[in-house]
C-alpha cells in the first residue's frame, strides 16, 4: 500500500464573512506537484439578502482553478467572454494560461434567497510551456459530469480529468492528471492502483475515512510518499473525497498573488502586462 508521510489539517483562514480553511500551502506543507493551493468555504447558510461570494474582478496568470461546488452555486465571468452559473454537484475547469481577469460570484437568486454554501477551489500549476497557453472556461453541471458506481452502488464517482474504471472524464486536461470527486456512503470500500511516480492529492471534504488503515476526518489532507502504488478506502461516515494524481513537474515555482510562474522576472512581467491591459477588457 502506498505509505502515509503527514497527515496536514486545513487552517482557518476566513475571507470577509466566508467561511474558509485551507490546508495547501501551510507552514508545513508547500505544495504536491503539480497541486498548489486549496481553499475549503463553508459549510455555511446564508440568509436572504446577503452579499455572496466576495471574489470581485481579479486576474490570473500561469496557473489553472478547479472548482467544486458542493452546495450552493456560482457565477463565473471573465474577460475572454465566457460566462456561467454552475450549481450543486458541478465543477468548473478554468486555464489562465497568459492571463486574464474573471469573477466568482454568487448568482443574484442566491443572494436575494440565501442558502446552504460549500465550495472549494483547487489550483493546479501549469508547465513552463503552457504558461502563457490561450486562457480557457467550461463550467459543467452536475448531470453533465461522466459518473460510476462501485461497491454495490455505495460509492458515487464523478470522473473530472483522465480515466478510471473505464470511465473517461469530463475534462482534457493541459497537462496528464486523473481527479475524481468520490462519494460514499458510511461502510463503502474502494482500492485504486496508483503509479508510484505520480503525487496523490487527497483531501477529505465531509466524514472520515479509513486511509490505507490510518483514520483520517474531513478537512484534511493526506500527503503520500512515494512508495507503494495501493490506496485502501473504508468510509467510517457518509463522506466526500477530492482524488487526484499526476506526474510532478518538477520545476521551480514562483508565485505571487494571482500569478503562479517559474520566475521572479515572469512575476514582474506578469504585473507590467496586467497594469498594461494585456489580460483583456473587463465589463462589468
Amino acid at each position: 500500500m502506498r505509505k502515509i508521510k503527514k497527515i496536514h489539517s486545513a487552517e482557518y483562514r476566513p475571507i470577509a464573512d466566508l467561511i474558509t480553511y485551507s490546508p495547501l500551502p501551510t507552514r508545513s506543507l508547500q505544495m504536491i506537484d503539480p497541486f498548489l493551493f486549496l481553499n475549503h468555504h463553508g459549510f455555511q447558510t446564508y440568509p436572504p439578502h446577503n452579499n455572496g461570494l466576495p471574489f470581485g474582478p481579479h486576474p490570473h496568470r500561469g496557473m489553472e482553478t478547479v472548482t467544486f461546488i458542493v452546495e450552493g452555486d456560482i457565477m463565473h465571468k471573465d474577460s475572454s467572454g465566457h460566462e456561467s452559473v454552475i450549481g450543486p454537484g458541478g465543477v468548473q475547469y478554468m486555464t489562465a494560461g497568459k492571463g486574464l481577469i474573471h469573477a466568482e460570484v454568487s448568482s443574484s437568486e442566491f443572494k436575494k434567497e440565501g442558502g446552504d454554501l460549500e465550495i472549494l477551489q483547487l489550483w493546479l500549476n501549469l508547465p513552463a510551456s503552457k504558461k502563457m497557453m490561450t486562457p480557457n472556461y467550461i463550467g459543467l453541471q452536475k448531470d453533465e459530469i461522466p459518473a460510476f458506481e462501485l461497491d454495490e452502488r455505495k460509492i458515487q464517482v464523478q470522473q473530472l480529468f483522465g480515466e478510471w474504471n473505464g470511465v473517461k472524464g469530463a475534462f482534457e486536461g493541459t497537462f496528464p492528471i486523473t481527479m475524481s470527486t468520490v462519494y460514499l456512503q458510511e461502510g463503502a470500500e474502494f482500492t485504486k492502483e496508483i503509479p508510484e511516480d505520480e503525487n496523490i492529492f487527497f483531501y477529505i471534504v465531509r466524514g472520515k475515512l479509513d486511509v490505507n488503515d490510518t483514520h483520517v476526518a474531513f478537512r484534511n489532507l493526506v500527503e503520500f510518499q512515494n512508495s507503494g502504488s495501493a490506496l485502501n478506502i473504508k468510509a467510517m461516515e457518509d463522506s466526500i473525497l477530492i482524488l487526484g494524481h499526476a506526474l510532478p513537474f518538477n520545476e521551480p515555482v514562483v508565485a505571487q498573488g494571482p500569478f503562479v510562474m517559474n520566475t521572479q522576472e515572469q512575476i514582474y512581467e506578469a504585473y507590467q502586462d496586467y497594469q498594461e491591459g494585456k489580460f483583456g477588457n473587463w465589463k462589468g
